[in-house]
């Protein structure tokens, strides 16, 4: 056992891992490791957790006695703590690495035998990264190459840095159809394809992808002729019209306009000055090849410049046209010229002497006759007013001795002569150099203009004349990163050329600041940029571009170059509701210098989205208004039974045409004595239960058995009381129920409400009904707090006779001739009411003799019941065997007692 072995033992132990892991077999491979690690090479994401596990393999535990609690780990020869190792068996030993963002490479496995021993076993390579995030404002621009040329160009915001190798691919597919890949090269945020189709939708999209997973842009769908970007327009040429303020434009258009209709926007300025103006846009809103530019200064020179895009306003702009200048012709001639005269002193050494002034002599060689004007000047200048013609000045200086010999100038009637040609500058140790082409005619001298060009002054003119044969200058005194706008004038012998200008500096400096942006208009995924000019002193050198540099809170920055003509640029492609930061970059050609950062919110909603959202939800809630207007109009009757339920009128009640259908006939004989009215000494109220019949005499029983009879030829017509349009479901009554089944009739009651004259001896009686058809209720004062008491009490009470006498009103007006019937709990709205039998019976030992006249008994009753129930109301009772209880029982419906030519209340 190698722990048994001398420290030389050891040694030999080393030499054999080394020997086991790097010699050759027999084969020429070699041996087999004595352990590796897993997983091989990772790729892992930042901060994440990663355990590594190393696996000894059994032919080195032989040998060496080597076991996994001898294992070390090492990253980048740095040793791993051993808080974060964990022996899993003998040959297996794990690291762990709660985050990855330290993780370095190598990370190595090492034997460490019997402590004095270190040998490495195995070592991986740790890679860590990101996964790519999702590309953003993805955006694409068709650009045309030539006449049938176009190709597209993609950019997007490729997102953060992700430590790995990724690759991006811009992908585009019809609906049916996907096209190949366009692969970036060596930029990962913009590829460009070369085939494409127009009038078709195109689907486009960017693809990002490395180890650690892959990420997809939005797609963005669009017809590859709606982001084309024209050539602008070529062969541009300028001409004068008849008009003097008039210039004509022509130009030929590089797209077809089978491809696509054009407009256009037309530019100009006076030439010599910065300040563009523009032709009002709806003058060149359609497809042409020319414009006749109006409204211009007479007899003044112009520069023009045209750009064009897609008719409908879909697309972009191309760029601006090289600049093409013309002049207007002159007006009709004015009465007088204003002509200043300007020339330089004379140094010391040319003057001799003090110069006491200048002679000034105008000839008018247009007229000869004319006469000669002089002026005597002091000053260096002198302002004429000339007619128009051609003019000669002499110049001649006088000291105290002599004149100076004249110096002559011809003020021709036009410059119609031709002008220099090829005018260029060039600093040149200090000093500017003008070179020019001279015109193919002879020309006795040139007069070089330059003036400090400033936006606050005016611009002084400084001049030089050089000879005829030299074209090109030194001019001095110029200041170095300021402006000079040169111009040269050749003079001919009869007369003077056109003079060509051009701007130049001595030395370029980067700008003293740089533009203000702003916002003119900012939208959903679009803001319109707005800035001014730099002044031309804080210019320093000519401005190249400028560019715009934009970016959300935590997003890269992304720049775009603007020409430098322009005052106005759109971002597209933006972010909804999103915070941007912008900053505008003047640049020369000795550097650039930043304005001040400027930021903007872009709108959460797009032009009409928030209409498009409004006035749709206005329109479906008026529709569920009127929807249930007219529910409500069509169901108007079920609505007012739930909110104004019908309360029958007491006054359209019909009890007072109401009699049975088949009234009693009696016969009376002569003999028989009518009562009147007084002789009814009492009323009785009686209650019977149904099985008590049997204990009543045939002849007490022959008016029940009457009712009956009437009660089956009035129940299909509802004469009876149960049977009233007001309640449903009548219960049987005592008539009809049988004198046997006692059992079933126990709960029966009484269902019409008779008033019953008994008869002398075995005369039938007179019968009368009273019916009520109102649907009202007992009120609640009216019932009887007694009533609701349950108990035997009821059954007596029930059997109580309540009396009234005739004749003694006076002494009993307090008393009731009838009590109130007792509450009856309402079942259900149909249930009916059970009514009393009343009968009415003599209590005097001399019988009631019946033998009146039916009106006669007739009016008797209504006497009697009226006598008894005015003001008062006729309780009916229930007769029953069992009482219901108080629960049980259904609500009363009072009868009205009927009176001549009215109603009594209830």
């Amino acid at each position: 056992m190698c722990s048994m072995f001398s420290r030389w033992n050891w040694v030999a132990c080393g030499f054999y891992l080394v020997l086991n892991i790097c010699s050759p077999d027999a084969s020429g491979g070699l041996v087999q490791s004595c352990g590796h690690i897993i997983p091989e090479s990772p790729v892992l994401a930042l901060g994440s957790n990663f355990t590594a596990l190393c696996i000894l393999n059994e032919s080195c535990l032989d040998f060496g006695n080597i076991y996994a609690s001898q294992i070390i780990w090492k990253i980048k020869n740095k040793l791993v703590p051993k808080e974060q190792y964990r022996e899993i068996n003998r040959t297996v030993s794990s690291v762990t690495f709660n985050d990855t963002s330290s993780l370095a490479t190598p990370l190595t496995c090492n034997i460490l035998a019997d402590g004095q021993i270190e040998q490495n076993i195995y070592g991986i390579t740790v890679t860590v990264g990101l996964a790519p995030e999702k590309p953003k404002n993805l955006s694409c621009i068709v650009h045309q190459e030539s006449v049938l040329t176009y190709v597209m160009n993609c950019t997007w915001n490729p997102g953060r840095h992700t430590f790995l190798d990724t690759q991006f691919r811009l992908r585009h597919s019809w609906p049916e159809e996907i096209f190949p890949d366009c692969i970036p090269k060596d930029v990962n945020n913009s590829c460009t394809i070369t085939d494409i189709q127009f009038f078709v939708n195109t689907e486009i999209w960017v693809e990002a992808t490395n180890a650690l997973g892959k990420a997809e842009s939005d797609p963005l769908v669009v017809d590859p002729i709606d982001i084309v970007k024209p050539l602008s327009p070529q062969n541009v040429s300028v001409s004068s019209g008849v008009l003097p303020t008039v210039l004509q434009l022509c130009w030929v258009n590089w797209i077809s306009d089978a491809v696509m209709m054009l407009k256009f926007n037309i530019r100009y300025r006076i030439v010599g000055e910065t300040n563009w103006m523009e032709v009002p846009s709806e003058d060149t809103a359609s497809t042409r090849t020319s414009f006749i530019v109006q409204g211009l200064r007479p007899y003044t020179e112009y520069a023009f410049s045209i750009r064009c895009m897609k008719e409908d306003g879909v697309g972009y702009w191309s760029d601006w046209s090289e600049e093409k200048t013309g002049m207007t012709t002159a007006s009709h001639s004015p009465a007088f010229w204003t002509v200043h005269l300007l020339w330089k002193a004379l140094k010391p050494f040319e003057a001799n002497g003090v110069i006491l002034q200048y002679e000034v002599t105008i000839r008018d060689k247009s007229s000869p006759s004319s006469p000669v004007k002089k002026y005597n000047v002091t000053s260096t200048n002198h302002t004429l007013q000339l007619r128009e013609g051609t003019y000669e000045v002499t110049l001649v200086a006088r000291n105290s001795v002599g004149s100076s010999p004249p110096s002559v100038l011809l003020i021709p009637a036009s410059n119609s002569k031709a002008p220099v040609k090829n005018l260029r500058t060039l600093p040149k140790h200090d000093k500017l150099w003008v070179g020019w082409t001279a015109p193919n005619s002879y020309v006795l001298k040139y007069v070089i203009e330059w003036c400090l060009v400033s936006s606050s002054s005016d611009c002084i003119i400084e001049w030089q004349i050089a000879l005829g044969g030299v074209q090109g200058v030194d001019l001095k005194g110029i200041k170095p990163f300021k402006c000079y706008l040169i111009t040269v004038y050749p003079l001919y012998a009869d007369g003077q050329g056109s003079g060509q200008s051009v701007k130049a500096y001595l030395k370029q400096d980067r700008p003293s600041k740089g533009p203000t942006v702003q916002t003119k208009k900012v939208g959903k995924a679009e803001a319109v940029l707005t800035w001014n000019h730099l002044t031309v002193e804080e210019q320093n050198g000519f401005i190249r571009n400028y560019t715009i540099l934009y970016k959300t809170i935590d997003g890269n920055e992304t720049v775009v170059t603007v020409d430098p003509s322009k005052t106005e640029y759109t971002l597209s492609s933006l972010t909804s509701d999103t915070l941007y930061t912008v900053r505008m970059m003047a640049s020369t050609d000795n550097g650039s210098r930043t304005g001040p950062d400027f930021t903007f919110t872009t709108q959460k909603f797009g032009k009409g989205e928030i209409e498009a959202i409004v006035v749709p939800v206005c329109l479906a809630f008026l529709l569920i208004v009127l929807l249930g207007v007219l529910f409500c109009f069509n169901k108007r009757d079920l609505i007012k039974k739930h909110i104004w339920p019908i309360v029958p009128d007491p006054s359209k009640s019909n009890i007072a045409q109401w009699s049975p259908q088949v009234p009693a006939k009696h016969n009376f004989s002569s003999k028989d004595q009518t009562y009147p009215e007084g002789s009814f000494t009492d009323v009785s109220v009686v209650e019977i239960e149904a099985d008590d019949k049997k204990s009543f005499s045939e002849q007490d029983l022959k008016p029940f058995d009457l009712l009956k009879k009437e009660k089956s030829t009035s129940e299909g017509h509802s004469s009876g009381i149960g049977g009233s349009s007001c309640m449903s479901s009548p219960r049987q009554s005592v008539s009809d129920s049988d004198e046997g089944d006692t059992t079933q009739n126990t709960s029966s009651t009484v269902q019409y409400s008779t008033v019953v004259l008994n008869g002398y001896r075995d005369q039938t009686p007179v019968q009368v009904f009273s019916r009520s058809e109102s649907t009202q209720p007992l009120l609640d004062s009216e019932e009887r707090s007694e009533d609701h008491a349950g108990g035997a009490d009821s059954t007596a009470q029930r059997q109580q006779y309540f009396r009234q006498n005739g004749g003694q009103d006076e002494t009993n007006t307090d008393r009731p001739c009838f009590e109130r019937t007792k509450q009856i709990t309402h079942a259900n709205e149909g249930d009916l009411v059970g009514f009393v039998q009343l009968q009415i019976s003599g209590q005097s030992s001399q019988p009631l003799g019946l033998g009146m006249e039916k009106n006669t008994q007739e009016a008797a009753v209504s006497n009697v019941l009226q006598t008894c129930t005015e003001g008062q109301t006729v309780r009916p009772e229930t007769v029953e065997e069992n009482p219901l209880s108080v629960d049980e029982m259904p609500k009363s419906y009072l009868p009205q007692t009927v009176r001549q030519g009215g109603y009594m209340p209830q």
